[in-house]
């Protein structure tokens, strides 16, 4: 893929997640206490120029580059998960032949150096994600002496996204890009399909954002609570349109503590791959079927 298709293929994945009304998650006209709809906006335009770049740029580079462009434009932290995700995707897209994204994605994340892993440092320590404690080895706060992807298999039975790089991306490309294309050929719009794609990837996958702020019981909880919304038919019927308002209410509280976080960047990447894999098609049309 050439850097422009790279690039709108980024950027598109960020605008559909954040214009999606996702339950705990910032929208249009929700907003959270310290961070706007419109941040998120011009985060998804900050990162195009890195993204594009991603096949001639080592993977650190690409994701330390996106994650400083979001900080002259934002300010703080808005999408330093979707840019940990989306930098190998389009790294893989840009250097394998189309239809071979996950095979291509493995090799990337096989191929991470210490170079990489010591630029994501420096990127996690300018983006300061609220929440991220300090680890007994290869710290944040200090120089990484393991590889990029060594470095995430430490932080992965306690971040989703970290285990996403030692399971070649298993709940994006095994949960979310399944469902966000299921939901696509059967005739939702991008809107209703990357809600939809958001509550099966929380139903099946306690956030580890929350777990975090709160604990792995409050977060197994919320899981619990996406999939009743689920069972109640989420966007495609009334009720379960109430259940998506109510589960809404219930994340929403003044310091943001349930934001499903993590699951917000897990639904950037499904929309990724999907875009990446497929192409665009507008929202008049279905993608193909899985």
């Amino acid at each position: 893929m050439t850097p422009a298709e790279l690039s709108a293929a980024a950027q598109l994945a960020c605008l559909l997640e954040v214009s999606a009304p996702k339950p705990g998650n910032v929208s249009p006209g929700l907003h959270f206490h310290d961070t706007r709809y419109e941040d998120f906006l011009a985060s998804a335009v900050a990162i195009g120029p890195a993204m594009g770049g991603a096949g001639s740029h080592p993977l650190g580079t690409t994701i330390r580059e996106a994650v400083a462009a979001t900080r002259r434009v934002a300010g703080h932290n808005t999408n330093l998960g979707i840019v940990l995700l989306l930098a190998p995707l389009c790294r893989a897209a840009a250097l394998g032949p189309r239809g071979t994204l996950r095979p291509a994605l493995s090799e990337v994340l096989a191929s991470s150096t210490v170079a990489d892993a010591t630029e994501v440092y420096a990127a996690i320590r300018l983006a300061a994600p609220a929440g991220l404690g300090s680890a007994g080895a290869q710290d944040v706060a200090a120089t990484p002496t393991v590889t990029l992807r060594e470095a995430m298999a430490l932080a992965a039975g306690r971040d989703s996204v970290a285990r996403e790089f030692v399971t070649e991306f298993a709940y994006t490309f095994d949960i979310g890009a399944p469902a966000l294309r299921r939901a696509r050929s059967e005739g939702l719009s991008w809107t209703d399909a990357v809600v939809e794609t958001f509550l099966a990837l929380l139903a099946a996958i306690p956030d580890s954002h929350i777990a975090r702020k709160l604990g792995s019981g409050t977060a197994t909880e919320v899981s619990r609570r996406a999939e009743a919304v689920r069972a109640a038919g989420g966007v495609r019927t009334a009720a379960g349109r109430a259940a998506i308002v109510s589960l809404d209410r219930e994340l929403r509280d003044p310091r943001n503590q349930h934001n499903p976080g993590t699951t917000a960047d897990l639904t950037a990447a499904s929309i990724g791959v999907v875009i990446l894999e497929d192409g665009w098609t507008p929202s008049g049309e279905v993608a193909r079927a899985e």
